[in-house]
């Protein structure tokens, strides 16, 4: 006896976009460079042109949430770890192309020296455990912050990150940007440093130097500046991150401490930045915004 056919029914959401030839045309470039991102399935009702090309993220609230769940400090951070690989994963799914962390500024340095060695332990820890993520999902690495002779980073550590920036360097579906030891100020105070120094051996005219020309020699050089800069724990301050790359970036902060940051909270964050009209100082929305 022939069993009952069964009929499947698919009750994924269908995107209001789907049949809007500029979605399909921006979801087509998307994929040209990561073929598994699939924007209208994973945030249907954003059209996928208001998907952010580039989020910045201030991981704030580890050790808060840590001290509210009664254990370590540290084990606040590996949990934001934890964190910090989905939302990457998402952000794939999403077609985002560059996502930047800040999460070991210049001045945590003054931290309690135990906390500091744990720190730098567990960025071992996670670009070690990392890669096979980083390959599997084409993803290039890049740590942005003071680096090399007098900057404080250990050399062992810094030897793996190196490895892993010349290991994933030829892929394409997205950047992840990793700001250890970072400070916008001292970034800056960098890059105004070279210039000078080049001025001075008359290898550069000052009036040859434009914010293009300037915004090439910070640590963030070919990067597009953030789309949308995201801070949890809901601290109102942007503390020294992405001063010169953030002049037009839209802000989202929520309450959530970072290791409860879900992929449910980032598509809130997407939502909310959807809905709004950037105009870099005119009176009308950018031509990019359909």
């Amino acid at each position: 006896m022939t069993a009952p056919a069964t009929h499947t029914t698919d009750t994924r959401p269908v995107s209001p976009f789907a049949d809007d030839p500029a979605a399909h045309a921006h979801v087509a470039r998307v994929l040209a460079r990561n073929p598994k991102a699939c924007p209208l399935e994973a945030l249907p009702d954003v059209h996928p042109a208001r998907i952010p090309r580039h989020i910045a993220f201030i991981l704030d609230g580890n050790g808060r949430w840590a001290r509210q769940q009664g254990m370590p400090r540290i084990l606040g951070h590996r949990h934001g770890a934890l964190a910090v690989r989905e939302i990457i994963k998402e952000c794939g799914r999403l077609g985002v192309e560059y996502i930047t962390l800040y999460s070991f500024s210049l001045e945590n340095w003054k931290r309690p020296a135990d906390e500091v060695a744990a720190l730098m332990s567990l960025y071992q820890q996670y670009l070690a455990s990392e890669r096979t993520l980083l390959m599997e999902n084409n993803v290039r690495f890049r740590q942005i912050g003071r680096r090399g002779p007098g900057s404080g980073m250990p050399d062992v550590v810094m030897e793996q990150v190196e490895a892993l920036e010349r290991e994933t360097a030829g892929n394409t579906a997205a950047t992840l940007n990793l700001a250890i030891n970072y400070s916008g100020r001292a970034e800056i105070t960098d890059a105004a440093r070279e210039l000078a120094r080049r001025c001075l051996e008359g290898t550069l005219r000052p009036e040859d130097i434009s914010e293009e020309h300037f915004a090439g020699h910070l640590t963030t050089a070919g990067v597009p500046d953030p789309d949308l800069l995201v801070r949890t724990a809901g601290e109102m301050r942007v503390s020294n991150y992405l001063l010169w790359q953030i002049s037009y970036s839209e802000f989202y902060v929520t309450q959530t401490l970072w290791p409860d940051f879900s992929v449910a909270e980032l598509h809130k964050a997407i939502r909310e930045y959807a809905r709004r009209e950037r105009r870099f100082g005119g009176v009308t929305a950018s031509p990019t915004q359909p």
